[in-house]
């Protein structure tokens, strides 16, 4: 009798390779957080402070030609840019700052939650000292040494910097016919199905032609003598089963 493969996954699960964070919702889902790690989070702040630059200098010029009302005014603008820019993109757009968007990242709370105005001003006001003694030495090193690459302001918020993970899209099918199975399919069978037409792109004519074979002869599907027909047949199927036209 041949030994059976142990299944460790369902005694003790081997630790992933990348750093993750797993939380279970109120509705017991399970929610996983990709931390963003130091590099991606210095190009990330670069960028905001290259748009912060343009943006100021703009109106460093234009607001110069006001005389001492201008110059009120674009100290009034530098304090909103130095303190407000951070805070607003990231409780009005979703934790994501210009820089963050670019680079696909977003700031949250511990539990996954939205960041609100009181930790997102937090996070901010403690840049000056995550920044000491220069070129965010103290901030670098602290996210060096955090499991989740937390600076001060991340520890003291309750928030996390993560990589904002796009909804996976669902492959689209082969322009087809739609047309109605011979006999009633199962559940598994109408799995295999769609799995095939929605691989098919990746795959060469001959293998298509050779899997479509082989799923036509347990499906008792009608086949001709053209090769080409159980592929045009099962994409038929599969596109019905999904109610495409």
């Amino acid at each position: 009798m041949s030994p059976t493969r142990a299944e460790p996954s369902m005694t003790a699960p081997p630790p992933a390779l990348d750093n993750r964070v797993r939380i279970e919702t109120p509705e017991g889902i399970d929610l996983v957080l990709r931390p963003a790690g130091v590099i991606s989070r210095s190009l990330a702040f670069a960028i905001d402070l290259m748009i912060r630059g343009v943006v100021l200098g703009m109106l460093f010029f234009l607001l110069g030609t006001l005389g001492d009302f201008g110059t009120g005014l674009f100290m009034l603008a530098l304090f909103l840019g130095t303190w407000g820019y951070m805070v607003f993109f990231e409780v009005l757009h979703q934790g994501r700052t210009p820089g963050k968007q670019i680079m696909g990242l977003r700031v949250v709370h511990d539990d996954g939650t939205p960041v609100g105005w009181a930790a997102s001003v937090l996070r901010n006001l403690l840049r000056f000292v995550d920044m000491l003694p220069f070129g965010y030495c103290v901030g670098g090193f602290a996210c060096l040494q955090h499991s989740h690459f937390k600076r001060l302001g991340d520890l003291a918020a309750g928030t996390l910097v993560i990589y904002r993970d796009l909804p996976a899209q669902r492959p689209a099918l082969i322009e087809a016919t739609a047309c109605l199975p011979p006999l009633p399919l199962t559940l598994q069978e109408q799995r295999v199905i769609s799995a095939f037409a929605e691989r098919q792109g990746s795959l060469s004519p001959a293998r298509a032609q050779e899997l479509a074979a082989i799923l036509t002869q347990p499906l008792q599907l009608s086949s001709t003598a053209d090769p080409h027909h159980p592929v045009r047949q099962l994409n038929g199927i599969a596109r019905s089963l999904v109610g495409a036209p």
